[in-house]
């Protein structure tokens, strides 16, 4: 069983991450398990040169887990260099989740949240630059005239009071 998904998109430097900090600790307020994914369209790395779990991760293995008692963290290899399709990963390290935020994936089909900076840009990615079905509002620190509900850019319990209604009993 896969949680609902919500993925807060915008342009970078709008405020994503802010928002998401501010989305995530309203629903964990709630009583809700929370999951978050930041897609990054580059590569990154979690290991620091030198460390145990690097050497084991550049020694060719293709899983690599570090456990402890509050948390654990896994490298996988993605096989052939290729990211799996977003859904096959939330399906196989999200089950156990009330609901998933995930930053980016602006190109997806899941729900979306924009976030709007009128200092960052006049245009809207969901509804300027194109038309995208799946908005279903805007956190924005100037007024809009949309069709779909606004809000303000700090609103994180309205916000959070949308998803609750939409995609969580």
């Amino acid at each position: 069983m896969t949680p609902p998904v919500v993925s807060i998109v915008a342009k970078s430097g709008t405020g994503k991450t802010t928002l998401l900090e501010k989305l995530i600790a309203e629903l964990k307020s709630r009583g809700y398990r929370v999951g978050a994914v930041k897609h990054d369209a580059h590569s990154f790395s979690i290991d620091h040169e030198g460390k145990d779990s690097w050497r084991l991760t550049e020694a060719g293995a293709d899983t690599m887990l570090i456990t402890s008692p509050e948390k654990i963290a896994m490298v996988k290899q993605n096989r052939g260099g290729e990211e799996p399709p977003l859904m096959e990963t939330i399906a196989a390290y999200c089950g156990d989740l009330d609901i998933l935020l995930t930053e980016g994936f602006k190109r997806s089909s899941m729900p979306k949240i924009e976030v709007h900076r009128r200092e960052r840009s006049d245009k809207l990615l969901c509804r300027d630059e194109e038309h995208d079905p799946t908005l279903i509002a805007v956190a924005s620190d100037t007024p809009l005239t949309l069709d779909v509900p606004i809000y303000d850019i700090n609103d994180a319990t309205g916000l959070c009071d949308l998803i609750v209604e939409k995609f969580l009993p």
